[in-house]
């Protein structure tokens, strides 16, 4: 039997991202989440690296070696993925890649944080939780059927 895969979405400056990790992993998810290791401040240090070299944005998008190969890193991990878990709070790029997820038929969910606004388009996620408990439980029932 083939060990259920997840990618763990957030924000690095979300510092529940761990603890959520170790609880799945602790259930017998293997669960990805060495995007994390990158630290809080990566994507401001790429920003400023990247405006000192006198590119912009799109620039650093098209022609940066590195937003090359950490959006090739990612894209092979959410390619291998079974499925995947949006931990709010998040950014756009979280957003993209639960969509990205949707669109090839995984079962994705989303991990709420007392939202102030809410959004209908969540319904594309196969699931929405209010508290970890609950995407925990849900989980424990797939890890026991797979």
């Amino acid at each position: 039997m083939e060990m259920m895969t997840t990618y763990l979405i957030g924000s690095l400056r979300n510092p529940a991202i761990p603890t959520i990790a170790k609880r799945l992993r602790d259930m017998g998810v293997d669960v990805f989440d060495d995007w994390y290791a990158a630290g809080p401040e990566a994507d401001d240090i790429w920003r400023k690296y990247e405006l000192e070299r006198g590119r912009s944005y799109t620039q650093a998008l098209e022609e940066g070696w590195h937003a090359t190969h950490v959006w090739e890193y990612d894209k092979h991990h959410l390619d291998r993925c079974d499925s995947g878990i949006l931990v709010l709070p998040c950014g756009r790029s979280g957003h993209l890649e639960l969509g990205y997820l949707a669109g090839q038929g995984k079962p994705t969910y989303i991990l709420l944080d007392n939202p102030d606004r809410w959004d209908i388009m969540y319904l594309f996620a196969t699931k929405v939780y209010t508290s970890l408990d609950g995407l925990v439980k849900e989980f424990a029932e797939l890890v026991k059927y797979d």
